[in-house]
């Protein structure tokens, strides 16, 4: 059984090698990645990979790396929360992908700067509920609704009927409210005045390049171009072990499967570099499908 697993590991190796990946068996300085990807829903396993890389002495340094519309409002500001804990110990950079907005942005304001690529999707500076009014459907029907409530609020935002000026305006003041918790964020780390950035907080996205003038980006960049600025940053001298955090398996068989299926995966799709314009779609539908009935950035 041990020869089999050492022939296990030297074939993930190998493979691993093949496919352009650094191995995880190494004891050098590391450069920790954690991916903040897609609508920001829940918090729980961001905040966990971060915790790990907190605890590890051999990550010098973390590269939080976001692809992410926005989300919801709790889930976005534990991340945050969870990298300013992290920056008590080590340094950490933001670096955006295709999109970082609303939600997004707020998470890479915690990080010591913010490198996006010219053509990164940021901004989105506001805060935003929807609600949807289906009465006249129903009513075209024949469709009929009662409601019991106890408190005059209880069904507020209800789909079946027009909401009241005073509901309205009740509502608008909670997103005020976490509309000026936003702005608090971006004041504070981005050292802009409050007039200035309400001028542009507005709801409006930027191009990574436009951020930049703006002051919202500190720098223009790839994935790498953060990397070796942390790298530097931090003391590591040539090009640093990049790391992801552990993926949490059930068995010990998921894990094999997983890691062989994975490596596998990465040699085989090193031609299959078509599906951009899929992916681009995707991305773009993902945002639409974003604005859910319940609070977002």
């Amino acid at each position: 059984m041990l020869f089999l697993l050492l022939m296990f590991f030297s074939l993930i190796h190998g493979l691993t090698f093949i496919a352009g990946k650094r191995s995880a068996f190494t004891s050098t300085n590391k450069i920790g990645i954690v991916d903040v990807e897609g609508i920001i829903k829940d918090s729980t396993e961001v905040v966990e990979n971060l915790q790990e890389f907190g605890k590890d002495d051999s990550v010098k340094g973390v590269i939080l790396r976001i692809n992410s519309p926005g989300g919801g409002v709790a889930a976005s500001q534990e991340i945050y929360d969870a990298v300013m804990e992290l920056r008590k110990r080590k340094r950490v950079l933001a670096s955006m992908s295709s999109v970082a907005a609303s939600g997004g942005y707020l998470v890479a304001c915690a990080g010591e700067k913010i490198v996006a690529n010219p053509g990164t999707l940021t901004g989105s500076i506001s805060a935003v509920m929807y609600f949807t009014n289906t009465e006249e459907l129903l009513s075209k029907v024949g469709v009929k609704a009662s409601v019991i409530k106890s408190g005059k609020y209880k069904d507020i935002g209800s789909p079946i009927r027009e909401m009241t000026e005073d509901e309205k305006s009740l509502l608008q003041g909670l997103v005020d409210d976490i509309y000026r918790q936003f702005l608090d964020v971006v004041i504070r780390h981005r050292a802009i005045s409050s007039n200035t950035i309400k001028n542009i907080a507005d709801g409006r996205i930027f191009t990574g390049r436009q951020a930049q003038q703006l002051g919202l980006v500190d720098y223009l960049g790839d994935k790498q171009y953060a990397i070796k600025m942390l790298a530097k940053l931090v003391g590591i001298q040539g090009d640093p072990v990049v790391v992801y955090p552990r993926k949490r398996y059930e068995s010990m068989l998921d894990y094999f499967f997983q890691q062989t299926g994975s490596t596998l995966s990465s040699v085989l799709s090193r031609e299959q570099n078509l599906s951009f314009g899929i992916h681009y779609l995707m991305d773009s539908y993902r945002m639409r499908m974003s604005v859910l009935p319940d609070m977002t950035h």
